[in-house]
């Protein structure tokens, strides 16, 4: 049997808030010394609703400041939470040796959200560019449970131990990716992920090794296609 721990499983439940939420704005966390996690709460968010929320992993020697531009301004738009853990390292551990202390950090950044938020578990999203998109597909694969949707952009690899639940999937990756050519990650990884039984959006775009806009914005929407519209 593989150990759930080393197969990236997160110890996080949802639950019911029992602190007060955060004001809006940017806030540091404050569960790390150095690295912390950084959360975004849009104006006009009612916490005693159910509250979408996105968490986004930054890519290979990033950081939460790097990352958080590709989908801020959408959060604040269309009032959703945005999560920005930090991994310890210059990036995931995964990509480096297999799950450890990141996993922890993440659960420990959505675990304070939780408290503080009604979270829509519907409505839960990992995503992330480079680095950060293959450590959604592989900490998502093994949460489907926890992750209602995955959006990855321009991902090298997966690698899923355990799969768990079946979230929705957005992959977008640049047709001129140099960095990662994407006959070998994202035209191997969307069929594979099919034949797996995952429901997969699948765009390709005329750019580089980096997320567009107008992708970025269609990635929203599949996200965010049917909440209420009473949020």
């Amino acid at each position: 049997m593989i150990d759930p721990d080393l197969a990236g499983r997160l110890d996080f439940r949802h639950r019911l808030p029992t602190q007060q939420p955060l004001p809006p704005g940017r806030h540091d966390l404050g569960l790390f010394s150095e690295r912390d996690a950084v959360l975004v709460v849009p104006e006009g968010l009612d916490p005693r609703r159910p509250c979408p929320l996105v968490v986004l992993f930054h890519g290979g020697g990033g950081s939460a400041e790097r990352i958080l531009p590709m989908l801020e301004r959408h959060a604040h738009a269309e009032r959703f939470l945005l999560l920005a853990p930090q991994s310890l390292f210059p990036t995931w551990d995964i990509v480096i040796a297999g799950h450890g202390p990141d996993r922890e950090r993440v659960a420990a950044a959505l675990g304070f959200v939780a408290d503080r938020f009604l979270l829509d578990p519907q409505h839960l999203c990992f995503a992330g560019h480079s680095d950060g998109g293959s450590y959604t597909l592989s900490l998502g694969l093994a949460n489907g449970d926890v992750a209602s949707h995955l959006i990855v952009s321009s991902a090298g690899f997966l690698s899923a131990h355990l799969q768990v639940g079946a979230p929705r999937i957005f992959l977008s990756h640049g047709t001129q990716d140099a960095q990662i050519p994407i006959d070998r990650s994202a035209r191997v990884h969307v069929p594979a992920l099919r034949e797996a039984g995952y429901p997969v959006t699948s765009v390709e775009y005329d750019g580089p090794h980096a997320h567009q806009p107008a992708v970025v914005a269609q990635a929203v929407a599949f996200f965010l296609a049917d909440t209420s519209d009473a949020r």
